[in-house]
């Protein structure tokens, strides 16, 4: 298999190929992260094309730091795109009250991998965002509150509020398939 290195040299010569290739080994990488942000499969689709018409314009930008640097640098802006998306297109809004979050979590490995992407996808866009910077993204809460334009203990208050949300929805979901 080609490696990074290899797949952007190619595409930053101008080799059409090499950008098929490019888009087809990272398309479904782009997806699953666009999915995070944005629940309709339909504006993720849009938001991945427009990606793509970034991640290729802009490759003659893009530093190659070693294996792995390409796929983190695509998802970055696959990330931002869906960022983007959301808050031009959904209503978001942030609060700075923390609520309590219960310490009983539920058993995560009990709940499949595309029941929890649909319970992200119905948070309120703004505990969505948040949520999938801090724990996906691997943001701070500063690195979040600069990215977003939000106070941090929005930030922090946002990610207490999607976990109690979350916890509720996995609480649920366990009760309704217990045997």
């Amino acid at each position: 298999m080609e490696t990074e290195l290899q797949l952007q040299n190619a595409v930053k010569a101008g080799d059409r190929q090499a950008m098929r290739r490019l888009y087809e080994r990272y398309k479904g990488y782009a997806m699953s992260i666009g999915l995070r942000y944005i629940p309709d499969g339909n504006d993720v689709e849009d938001v991945v094309q427009d990606s793509f018409v970034k991640i290729l314009t802009s490759m003659k930008h893009f530093d190659y730091r070693g294996e792995g640097s390409l796929t983190a640098w695509i998802g970055r802006i696959v990330a931002n795109k869906a960022i983007d998306f959301v808050r031009k297109n959904e209503h978001v809004s942030f609060t700075g009250t923390i609520p309590d979050v219960p310490d009983d979590e539920p058993e995560l490995e009990r709940i499949p991998p595309e029941e929890l992407t649909a319970m992200i996808a119905q948070l309120p866009a703004g505990c969505r965002l948040i949520l999938n910077l801090y724990v996906f993204e691997h943001c701070s809460h500063t690195e979040i509150a600069q990215r977003l334009g939000v106070k941090e203990n929005s930030s922090t208050s946002q990610l207490a509020r999607a976990k109690q949300m979350l916890m509720k929805m996995m609480k649920d979901y366990i009760k309704r398939h217990e045997i």
